[in-house]
């Protein structure tokens, strides 16, 4: 059995910066033939890399009608990710090509990287460990040093829009600091205990938090607006650890400069990596990471053991994780 990963790098992200890798592959390996590639960016690279597989693993690397019908021995694709518009699932279900996926296996670290953006904003633990290093807190005249409000999260109202295996983590985190939790959801069913379901303009218009965990669809596209951001407490902040499209960038920009809504903490945009045009650079009170909240040694493992499971039930004949046009 031939099995090809087109862009490993993205499970063990360190190789390519002389970090050793943190990730064994070697249970992938007792299952088959394999090459690894630490990415495959153009078509014809993966066309000829995957060329002969019956497996091909891959992230970022775009598998496309025309490319599957490039591939007669491919059977199986595994999505090394949760999300797999990376796919055309119509193409691979008339080839006969099965499609795997792994979902939730990040839950803890992008729940705990929500709270790690919101504490440095409203604690700015990074602006004071800064000023006691440039000597600062020694010329103080009084036994601490306050140049910024710390803001307490008991009491504050968590909006969540997306209440999926995410969006419940960080309610129950939310829980624990002793804010209220409200929430929207793309289909009405009953709340969990402790949350209250709530309109779109609702949760823009009440939360002094608000965190995105909702899928990118169409609908979902741009949800973040000139309009739904004009709905926001100017005391708010956003947080994106979801999708970068999910927001209206210049609109964002904007109401950051206008001083319209607190500050906003994001670790997607909509274009990775980002060209140094991007509007949010400059904005004011805006915190951006570099796609990180997945990446926690932890949820890597769990995504490898999770892939070789998958593939492992595909040679058994009974395919799990699977997903479909």
């Amino acid at each position: 059995m031939r099995i090809v990963f087109l862009d490993s790098s993205t499970m063990n992200p360190a190789t390519h910066t002389g970090i050793p890798a943190d990730i064994n592959f070697d249970a992938l390996r007792s299952l088959g033939d394999c090459t690894f590639y630490d990415r495959s960016p153009t078509k014809e690279l993966v066309i000829e890399r995957a060329q002969g597989a019956e497996i091909v693993l891959g992230n970022k690397s775009i598998l496309d009608e025309d490319t599957l019908k490039h591939l007669p021995a491919l059977r199986y694709i595994g999505v090394t990710a949760t999300g797999y518009n990376v796919v055309d699932l119509q193409a691979a279900a008339t080839l006969g090509i099965t499609v795997t996926n792994v979902p939730a296996y990040s839950t803890p670290s992008v729940a705990q990287a929500v709270f790690a953006l919101l504490l440095e904003m409203t604690n700015t633990t990074s602006h004071y460990a800064q000023r006691v290093q440039n000597g600062a807190w020694t010329q103080s005249r009084d036994f601490c040093l306050i140049e910024r409000p710390s803001i307490e999260l008991s009491g504050l109202t968590m909006g969540i829009l997306g209440l999926g295996n995410i969006g419940l983590a960080v309610a129950r985190i939310a829980q624990a600091f002793g804010m209220k939790i409200i929430a929207n959801v793309r289909t009405e069913r009953p709340m969990p205990q402790g949350i209250e379901a709530c309109s779109l303009d609702e949760i823009f218009q009440r939360s002094d938090v608000l965190s995105l965990h909702c899928p990118l669809t169409a609908t979902t596209k741009d949800l973040v607006n000139k309009t739904t951001l004009s709905l926001m407490k100017p005391t708010a902040f956003l947080i994106n650890t979801s999708r970068g499209p999910l927001i209206d960038e210049q609109a964002l920009a904007d109401t950051l400069n206008a001083g319209h809504i607190a500050g906003a903490a994001l670790d997607v945009l909509s274009v990775e990596p980002p060209t140094s045009s991007n509007p949010l650079f400059t904005a004011k009170n805006c915190l951006i990471t570099p796609h990180i909240a997945w990446a926690s040694r932890a949820s890597r493992q769990r995504l490898f053991d999770t892939v070789v499971e998958n593939i492992q039930a595909f040679l058994d004949g009974k395919p799990i994780n699977t997903v479909r046009a």
